[in-house]
């Protein structure tokens, strides 16, 4: 018999061939369907995953609540399991099906579930199970139908033989495409499916997915010779390359058995493939093929620079899903773009668009003034962390990229971050990447210059620098790259995995990393370069991958004005109405308030929420009833919310900062008014803003935290039968408390500090608990804390090293002590006992599985 760790009845479970693969949550109309997948969250832990439990197999969950209907993947996967990642089930024109009613009638109709479970799920490389999305799956169909109808008609070679996919950059096309190429494979009349990528885009990860199902294709080398293998062979249909081999196979070899095969092309970015030297050999050698390209951003008449267009090469457009239907779908963030034009003398210059103008000497030598460098490098430092949400000290927050025009812009800026960050205690780890850029033609307005695998072809100066930057790399992460092609390429890897790891704060890049790279952690995008349709699109696109709640929009910060660009480009690759859906709203907006264009509700802004939190709530102590506690939740929930929002604005950070600034110091108030570029008027218009103080919303917080552990402990105890009050529309912003937490070490270093002011010992315990309190990760150690300052002589402290390493050791002896205690009082056998906790503490949770636990309890 299976039995979880609590017992729960479940709303509504389909069994397929008498499994459990689909299980439903219901809610009633008006409670937040959020709950419904706190729940399934919930029963994930404690039930469906239990030892003998039919409910392993598991694969898709629907939640809803009457009016909003989700679906997503059982994926016990921390970061893939965030509501961020439900989804609705929608039309192919990309309307959503929302209504529980409908979504029965679509959905769970046998065929379609069917097709969803055993076609339309993918485990990738780390064996996470990924349900397609309802576009993704539309996509893969028409391809599917248009393979069959062209081998039907014979229509071989033609550009109605195929079509091209139009999928917002961010919505997941590598899966779509791969998966429909996986699909293709199975059409009994197909003898090959190739799945061509970019070498750029093979970074660590998507090789380990390719190299499953087509071992050597992808290795990265030239040598066509893995490539030929894998044609010769006859029991794998899907061959994964790179553009850049296959040009090499069909201009080396004149007569292969393939070329007369009936064969499909799939091309993960046709924008790179679709021109040039491979589609011309391609079109000579292949006697029967359909192609088919994927893309972001195609090339319309409007923005092709020679007589091709993505239609005039692939056929005609099969599928789209565009950047407003994925903000819509919230599968991307909007984009929040500032023109940061604080530099007078400079003005004329970063306002140029025309592109001979600024090749020219003296305009080059204007954008690379060392005093330009310089202030941008500096604005940059100041703002860094308050862009990337890391104002706290172990907010771990986000990481950024820095777009620059030119080898030389780079070398600049690299040297002046290096020299104005030299004796910072903290200094970001900025890397480098760029390579050699053929002068080709181009095919777009404003396509990214392609850069090769090949530093070697740089002029002398630029190699020397790009060595330079390899090494200061090297020395801070142990490595042993280089600028020959074979250690480039290993560079470009290991980068690209550190910046997905946070392990590097700031990228400078020239045109590398701007197209098809994937960073969820990235939402700072620093542009010093002119970027236009395509290029623009692409670029701005790194930042706006969805992450958690933290996470509201990408943020862009240009040094060059690019306003009527951004407008241009949204445009034309959404329509007229884009922009008021891609952009997010202005400072002023989000402070006062706004009309919400797309469902005409007005929207409260922050200086409301405040005023009614104060109003309401002047002391949060007093906050005592189960009604006083909800409506304060949810009150400040919003708060908490605006306030993330308004975190990215330059005119907040200052609003906040002026709070610490004394009025009576001209020197520091000077400082604060240079950093912002502030003139005095504008310190006296802040002035007049009512803010809350630190301390107060400090204090919110803790009771914030209160509250939400008081309900945990309700709902596990009886008393939630006797509450008259529903909590269920209340959703607690987890995320943006643990974005704004503090590490152990700061609370340390606070009670240094604070000591050194504060001399009585009973105040000091006060101001350290409620700044404790706070904190969602801190709170069960507050006794700890506490009980270090009582117990130890904090006179004799020197200095911030001593107070961590004496609070650390302390903390072992009482972990040793405590330890000791419950083997006594318990009578525990000592060895296992202190090998089991010794093992929990290190993962973070005790478990049950295993024997560990049983060595080290009593013998019966």
């Amino acid at each position: 018999e299976q039995t979880g760790t609590h017992a729960n009845r479940y709303d509504v479970t389909v069994l397929v061939n008498g499994l459990p693969l689909v299980q439903i949550e219901l809610k009633k109309r008006g409670v937040a369907v959020r709950e419904a997948f706190n729940q399934v969250h919930r029963y994930s832990k404690e039930s469906f995953n239990s030892e003998n439990s039919l409910f392993k197999f598991l694969q898709i969950f629907v939640i809803s609540n009457g009016t909003d209907t989700r679906y997503f993947a059982n994926t016990t996967k921390r970061d893939k399991n965030s509501f961020d990642f439900t989804m609705n089930w929608a039309r192919s024109d990309n309307n959503p099906i929302k209504d529980l009613k409908d979504f029965t009638a679509t959905f769970l109709q046998k065929s379609v579930l069917l097709s969803v479970l055993l076609h339309y799920s993918v485990f990738d490389a780390n064996d996470t199970l990924l349900i397609m999305r309802p576009y993704q799956i539309a996509a893969a169909e028409r391809i599917l139908w248009k393979i069959n109808s062209s081998a039907q008609a014979k229509n071989w070679s033609k550009p109605e033989s195929g079509g091209y996919v139009w999928h917002t950059t961010g919505s997941g096309k590598t899966l779509t495409s791969f998966k429909a190429a996986r699909l293709a494979t199975e059409s009994a009349f197909i003898d090959k499916v190739f799945f061509v990528v970019d070498r750029k885009d093979l970074d660590y990860q998507t090789m380990k997915e390719y190299q499953r199902f087509s071992p050597d294709s992808v290795n990265g080398s030239e040598s066509t010779a893995g490539l030929k293998r894998n044609l010769e062979k006859d029991d794998n249909k899907i061959i994964v390359t790179t553009i850049q081999k296959l040009n090499n196979l069909m201009k080396s070899e004149d007569n292969l058995p393939v070329y007369h095969q009936q064969v499909v092309f799939i091309f993960d970015e046709c924008h790179r493939s679709q021109f040039g030297e491979a589609q011309k050999n391609l079109k000579k050698k292949f006697k029967k093929f359909c192609q088919f390209g994927f893309t972001g951003t195609p090339i319309f008449p409007e923005n092709a620079l020679g007589a091709e267009t993505t239609a005039g090469v692939f056929g005609r457009e099969l599928h789209s899903y565009v950047i407003t239907d994925a903000i819509r779908d919230e599968k991307v963030l909007k984009f929040k773009v500032d023109y940061n034009d604080v530099r007078p003398q400079f003005k004329a210059v970063e306002a140029e668009q025309d592109e001979k103008k600024l090749s020219a000497a003296e305009n080059r030598q204007a954008l690379l003034h060392p005093e330009r460098i310089r202030e941008i490098t500096q604005y940059i430092l100041n703002q860094f962390r308050q862009k990337t949400h890391r104002l706290n000290a172990g907010g771990k927050g986000f990481n950024a990229m820095f777009a620059v025009s030119s080898v030389d812009a780079a070398k600049c800026y690299y040297e002046a971050f290096k020299t104005q960050q030299a004796g910072s205690l903290h200094p970001l780890k900025v890397a480098t990447i760029f390579s050699f850029a053929a002068n080709e033609e181009q095919n777009a307005v404003g396509e990214i210059v392609d850069e090769t695998f090949e530093p070697e072809a740089m002029d002398s100066s630029a190699k020397e620098f790009l060595q330079a930057a390899i090494n200061d790399y090297n020395a801070c992460f142990k490595t042993n790259f280089g600028t020959d092609s074979k250690a480039f390429q290993n560079y470009y890897r290991d980068l690209a995995k550190r910046v997905k790891n946070q392990e590097v704060d700031l990228l400078i890049v020239v045109g590398m990393f701007l197209t098809g790279f994937d960073a969820p952690t990235l939402n700072t995008l620093f542009v010093d370069k002119n970027l236009r349709y395509h290029g623009l699109m692409q670029a701005f696109s790194r930042t706006n991958r969805i992450y958690d709640a933290t996470k509201t929009f990408g943020n862009i910060v240009c040094f060059r004005d690019l306003e009527q660009a951004t407008i241009d480009a949204i445009t034309l690759f959404g329509d007229k109405n884009t922009k008021n859906v891609v952009l997010e709203k202005s400072y002023e907006e989000y402070m006062n308030g706004y009309t919400d264009s797309l469902t005409g509700e007005a929207r409260r802004g922050y200086l409301d929420v405040a005023k009614e939190l104060r109003q309401r709530f002047p002391d949060p102590d007093k906050i005592e009833t189960e009604k006083d506690k909800k409506d304060f939740a949810k009150l400040f929930g919003e708060y908490l919310r605006a306030e993330n929002v308004l975190q990215n604005y330059d005119e907040f950070a200052a609003l906040r900062e002026l709070q610490n600034v004394d009025a009576a110091d001209e020197d520091a108030m000077k400082a604060f008014q240079e950093k912002y570029y502030l003139s005095d008027e504008d310190v006296q218009k802040m002035r007049k803003v009512p803010m809350p103080s630190e301390r107060a919303v400090q204090d919110y917080r803790s009771v914030y935290n209160d509250i939400r552990d008081w309900l945990r402990r309700q709902k596990a105890g009886e008393q939630k039968e006797q509450s008259k009050i529903d909590w269920d529309d209340v959703v607690f912003e987890v995320d943006l408390l643990k974005s704004q937490e503090i590490n152990l070490d700061y609370i340390l270093q606070l009670v240094f500090e604070h000591h050194k002011k504060i001399k009585g010992k009973a105040e000091l315990v006060e101001e350290i608990r409620r700044i404790i309190r706070a904190s969602i990760g801190h709170r069960a150690k507050e006794s700890l804390i506490v009980d270090f300052i009582n117990d130890t002589d904090l006179d004799k402290v020197p200095d911030v090293p001593t107070i961590l390493e004496t609070f650390y050791t302390y903390a072992q002896e009482v972990m040793r002590r405590e330890a000791a205690e419950l083997i006594a009082a318990e009578g525990l056998n000592e060895t296992a006992a202190k090998r089991y906790l010794t093992g929990s503490l290190k993962r973070g949770y005790a478990s049950e599985n295993g024997t560990e636990l049983t060595e080290a309890l009593p013998k019966m």
